[in-house]
């Protein structure tokens, strides 16, 4: 059996690694010139940075197994530190009461309370939940939904918090409530939703190390890994398909093909798709993300991982700071490198700046919002992702619906990951997608890889430690 696997970032390179494991020979094609997609690392000015912040967290001990039997003993555990900046105020996340109450004064915080009662009131009395805002607004109450959930949602997404689908806020806050918020702000039982995790699992080499490494038991297995070598297209014949054709005109022939190209590229390359699956694929976007590196002339600029920024009067939505992730990152360095995060779309003025203008642009920014003094960045260099969110619109799942039912009459094409499968995943859903594609291929199961990333519950629950894998108990819950 040959698989062509599309794709190096989280999922296509999980799946590689547990294919070649498994004996199958397997062949990957990564358009860029790295393994890791949105996960990667690379170095910077004597550093080594991530593309943006990505904390690996999950409770899965499938996932947890093979990340450990990846990592080894190669990686620490970081104390989550991260805020949110709401108006040049830094409010602590998880929230804290005497944080909150400094930041946002009695008043303010009372009408946040009454706010939160007068919706839990309504709640009952709400029509049918089906965009962002109102499932927020329906548990926090408005004043909260204003305060730190609209100004972030709308920069990364690009639309009204009213076109965007309650998907988004099942998927990312389902299970948690201002209550559970409260508990958090007195100190009990943190950790208890994944939102609020204290500590997770960090490579010493940088995120990218877990793929870098999965990449090289791939190739140690006797598979083959093309990197600068996009795919145009995939090919189909008599309902399954047959193989890969690459940008520079080469076939490559297979018995499975898995996917992580955008889901919307890979549909529209197929040939003989119903007229209803185009018009779908028509109406599916991406978001794309730009990344402006600032190197800061000192080591303290802020003790958090990364900050949210609410501010609506800044264009930035996150900035994350490298020094405190791992000391093997920065090593002997006494410099800082910030990474401040924009969010477009292909038409968007700001997708078309130099990068000159950009990093002139974070560096007004990140001096606006008080955290950096102008004169201590010394240089900047950018980095653009494309279509690496993907949106979802209120009428998102209606749409995706007929190109998923069209993708499972091809019984041998695999789409998986954030991008293949349209789905706004962590790591930790890529590489369970990527795990369970290969038990798929080669051994005959029957995953359901569209519902990976519908809920978080487990049979069994562990987590990784200093120790390596624990096992929840009653006594320990995860």
């Amino acid at each position: 059996m040959r698989v062509c696997v599309i794709g190096a970032g989280p999922a296509g390179i999980t799946a590689a690694h547990a294919l070649s494991k498994l004996g199958i020979a397997v062949e990957v094609f990564e358009a860029s010139a790295k393994v890791g997609g949105m996960a990667r690392s690379f170095d910077l000015w004597g550093q080594r940075v991530d593309l943006g912040p990505h904390r690996f967290f999950s409770t899965d001990p499938r996932v947890n197994r093979a990340w450990l039997e990846v990592m080894g003993t190669d990686y620490r555990m970081v104390a989550r530190q991260t805020r949110i900046l709401y108006r040049n105020r830094l409010f602590d996340y998880p929230l804290k009461i005497g944080n909150a109450l400094a930041n946002m004064g009695p008043v303010n915080a009372a009408r946040c309370l009454l706010s939160y009662g007068g919706a839990r009131i309504m709640a009952p009395r709400r029509t049918p939940v089906d965009t962002f805002e109102h499932w927020v607004v329906g548990r926090f109450g408005r004043r909260l939904f204003e305060m730190f959930f609209k100004s972030y949602s709308e920069k990364l997404w690009g639309i009204p918090c009213t076109e965007l689908s309650a998907d988004f806020a099942a998927q990312r806050i389902r299970g948690f409530s201002l209550g559970q918020a409260v508990v958090s702000m007195l100190g009990w039982g943190r950790g208890g939703h994944r939102t609020l995790a204290d500590l997770f699992a960090y490579p010493k080499a940088g995120n990218g190390e877990v793929y870098e490494r999965m990449a090289a038991s791939v190739l140690a297995a006797g598979g083959k890994l093309h990197l600068e070598s996009p795919v145009g297209r995939v090919v189909t014949q008599a309902g399954r398909a047959t193989g890969v054709i690459l940008h520079d005109g080469r076939f490559v022939a297979c018995d499975h093909v898995v996917t992580t190209m955008p889901l919307t590229l890979m549909v529209q390359g197929l040939r003989d798709v119903p007229a209803e699956v185009t018009a779908a694929v028509s109406r599916l976007t991406f978001r794309n993300t730009i990344l402006v590196y600032l190197r800061i002339g000192r080591p303290d600029v802020f003790p958090d991982q990364w900050l949210y920024v609410h501010s609506p009067n800044l264009a930035m939505g996150r900035v994350t700071n490298f020094r405190n992730w791992a000391p093997d990152l920065h090593g002997t360095e006494a410099v800082s490198i910030l990474a401040l995060e924009y969010w477009c779309n292909d038409e968007d003025a700001i997708w078309r700046e130099s990068d000159e203008q950009l990093i002139a642009r974070a560096m007004a920014e990140i001096a606006d919002a008080k955290l950096v003094d102008r004169a201590e960045i010394q240089m900047g260099k950018v980095k653009r992702v494309p279509r690496c969110y993907p949106v979802y619109t209120r009428d998102y799942a209606a749409t995706l619906a007929p190109v998923v039912a069209f993708l499972k009459t091809i019984p041998n094409l695999w789409p998986i990951g954030r991008y293949g499968s349209f789905k706004y995943n962590n790591q930790d859903h890529s590489i369970l997608m990527g795990l369970l594609v290969a038990e798929n291929i080669a051994c005959g199961a029957a995953h359901d890889l569209w519902s990976v990333n519908s809920d978080d519950v487990y049979q069994e629950r562990a987590i990784i430690t200093e120790q390596g894998l624990v096992t929840a108990t009653a006594a320990q819950p995860v």
